[in-house]
């Protein structure tokens, strides 16, 4: 009975949210932490026609010290995006204005440049978002990942990434019983995510019955999409590759983050640097007591 009630709610929130569009202002992701922006722009489609098809190497020098990040070459709008960013000296001077202990820092604020003391921050950007890249799971919040924020799914579903905000993912590490728990929760997510498709494929039909009052109807058709639903999971349900399970169990990361943000590089070097931002006191809005600061940054050619 609460599985039936779960689903006949989503149901109606899945068709009331595609009413609301963009409409709605929350940002985030559901469950726990979320690396968020809360930019509202316009999308960019990067022109990689005649852009290097591999990866690419950057330096970041920091307040704290120096940091090497690799950007993936199948990710080509990100990492296009970061280089050209890097190039025309957009981060100089930006803060990591978000750092959670045991979770990520995130930086790319144009915002936070001179920014005072207690200002919040975290809506700034360069005016556009990029497309999602999301390579599941061949790229995954591993720690040391490089990923891109973004508002979350309510106002866009699309996932598509900030034109300049990135974060770092530190994360902890989990033992087997922790990650097998978590891969419950990600078929579950997997089943709400498939189900609010075919819901949303149906919204006129949904609609239609709700403002005819067709409790009847409803529950019929709810019973038909976990049907549906029930066996398109089954075919191929959401797991921990071996890589992941290897990863999470000994360096740790944020596997809740999996499959829902682009993750576009990795640290190479200056690991160290990054564990000693995450250090970093913060106030309530996670912004470090004191300044940690983007020097400069520069492709290593």
């Amino acid at each position: 009975m609460r599985k039936t009630l779960l689903f006949l709610t989503a149901l109606v929130m899945t068709v009331t949210s595609c009413s609301a569009g963009a409409s709605s202002s929350e940002s985030g992701s559901e469950g726990g932490d979320s690396v968020k922006s809360e930019v509202k722009s316009n999308t960019m489609t990067m022109d990689t026609s005649n852009a290097s098809t591999g990866n690419v190497l950057v330096d970041i020098s920091t307040s704290e010290g120096d940091i090497r990040v690799m950007l993936y070459g199948d990710t080509p709008k990100h990492r296009d995006n970061f280089v050209k960013l890097v190039e025309d000296g957009f981060y100089n001077g930006t803060l990591f204005h978000r750092v959670i202990n045991e979770f990520m820092i995130q930086a790319g604020d144009p915002d936070s440049k001179n920014a005072p003391s207690g200002k919040m921050l975290g809506s700034g950007g360069p005016g556009y978002n990029i497309d999602a890249e999301i390579v599941y799971p061949a790229h995954f919040h591993k720690r040391g990942a490089l990923a891109a924020a973004r508002q979350g799914d309510q106002v866009n579903p699309e996932r598509r990434s900030s034109g300049s905000q990135f974060y770092i993912v530190t994360g902890k590490v989990y033992n087997d019983g922790q990650l097998r728990q978590m891969e419950g929760q990600l078929v579950n997510r997997q089943k709400q995510s498939v189900f609010n498709r075919l819901a949303g494929e149906r919204r006129d039909a949904i609609l239609s019955m709700r403002r005819n009052r067709d409790q009847a109807g409803l529950q019929k058709l709810q019973e038909e999409l976990v049907a549906i639903m029930e066996a398109e999971v089954a075919k191929n349900p959401a797991s921990f590759t071996d890589e992941q399970r290897q990863a999470y169990s000994t360096v740790g990361g944020t596997p809740h983050l999996d499959g829902d943000y682009t993750v576009f590089g990795e640290i190479v070097s200056g690991m160290d640097v990054v564990e000693k931002i995450e250090k970093a006191a913060t106030n309530a809005q996670d912004r470090p007591n004191e300044d940690i600061r983007i020097i400069g940054a520069k492709v290593v050619k």
